[in-house]
Parts: structure tokens; sequence; C-alpha cells
């Protein structure tokens, strides 16, 4: 098996934890960060603004997304305008549509069109990415991310998906395709082993980087020990 080191993907980190987002930014091997309105509730986060430019302040060399919350696509391209302004390193999270499965690909193209880095989001249909594409300005950097993720979640494999959206994304030389919603360390050697672009990893996946190429033996005396040691500071008895 391959070493984090010998992998040509990408690996981005995705949390909303200040100090979390800190200790990834001083690791070589991440190389850009990812975030969302439902990572940064779960993080107690109250001022959205102040909490990103707060970022900012410490990540500010390599790639940073940031994602609009409104469901008005008028007010999301106001909402994508200003946090395009806040560093050149960031990019502008895009829902592929509003909750009213609204598409937002006019959205797409009037900020694209400004030469905005886009990261299209919550996409999951090769249509979605085909969308995506013929709205993107192929002169600017974007990221589209397929939730493969959640697309194994509902019992399908990712990977054909995934290999065809690489295809089809050759046409726009500046977009990158990213692995999003990463479930397992598995995931990360499907993605690089397809030519996928960008991965996105939490915290608990990139903590078990120290598990690569772990002996299964030695793995399975651990499991035991672990069944064994909770057993016995729960003081079971029969």
């Amino acid at each position: 098996m391959k070493q984090i080191k010998d992998l040509k993907i990408k690996i981005f980190s995705d949390g909303a934890n200040k100090q979390e987002m800190i200790e990834m930014n001083k690791k070589t091997f991440i190389q850009g960060m990812t975030t969302n309105p439902s990572l940064m509730k779960k993080a107690g986060i109250k001022d959205y603004k102040s909490f990103a430019k707060d970022i900012l302040k410490e990540i500010n060399n390599k790639p940073i997304s940031f994602e609009v919350f409104s469901d008005d696509f008028i007010e999301m391209e106001k909402q994508g305008n200003e946090i395009a302004s806040w560093g050149d390193n960031v990019y502008v999270k895009i829902p592929i549509t509003n909750t009213k499965k609204e598409s937002s690909k006019s959205l797409i193209n009037n900020l694209s069109k400004k030469k905005i880095k886009l990261n299209i989001t919550a996409i999951m249909t090769l249509e979605q990415v085909k969308e995506t594409l013929s709205a993107l300005n192929k002169e600017t950097p974007s990221i589209i991310s397929v939730f493969a993720g959640r697309i194994a979640d509902t019992g399908h494999d990712p990977t054909p998906l995934m290999k065809r959206c690489i295809e089809i994304m050759k046409e726009n030389p500046k977009s990158e395709l990213l692995w999003a919603s990463s479930r397992e360390l598995l995931n990360i050697f499907q993605a690089d082993e397809i030519g996928c672009h960008i991965i996105t990893l939490t915290k608990e996946i990139i903590s078990k980087f120290k598990l690569l190429n772990y002996d299964l033996s030695e793995y399975s005396l651990d499991t035991v020990k672990d069944f064994y040691k909770d057993a016995v500071d729960a003081n079971f008895k029969i």
C-alpha cells in the first residue's frame, strides 16, 4: 500500500474548530481547508463573519472554502461577493440547488464571470456536475465537490460516478474534483487511484494515519485488549 507522501491527491481538512484548523494547517500534507454551516453550528460558532476573518488571520497560504447560507439567490450572490473579498485564498462554496430544488446555475455563472473562485457543493449526480461545468468560468480555479461518502451511505459505490466526473471535467482544466464526505481512511486510496484531485478528511480520519500498514495480527490483539479493559473498567459480572 502507498504511503500518504506517495499520493498525488490533495488532502484538505474539513472542520470548524479554530484550534483544530490551526493545528491541521501546520501539517505539510494538508493542502487546504473546507468548512460548512453545519460544522460551524456544531462548533458553536455564533458570528459567521468574525469567525471566518479570525481564521483567515491564521490560514492565508492555503485554499479555504466558506459557504453561503441564504436560500435566496439574490442574497446568495451578495454573500458570495462578500466572502470572496476576505482573501485571495478563499473559495466561495455554493450549493448546487437551494432548498426548493431550484438550480444554482445562474448564480454560479454570475459569480464565476467575476473571476470569483468557487466550490460547488452538495453534488451527487453526473447531471449536476455537467450543469456546473456549463456555468463555470474556465479561466478561474474552481472545485466541484461530489459527496461520495453520502452516495455510499445509500448503498451505491461512488467510484464509477467519480471516474466519469474526472473524464467530463477534462474540458475545464481549472476545475478540480473533490471527493467529499469521506467515511474512512480507505477513501483516500480509492480517490487517489482514480485520479481524483482533492479529498476532504475530518480530524478523526486524519488521526487514523498511524494505522497505515499496521500489522493486522497486532491490531486484532489491540482490539481484544480494548474490549477487556472496557469490561474491567465497567466492573461487569455474571
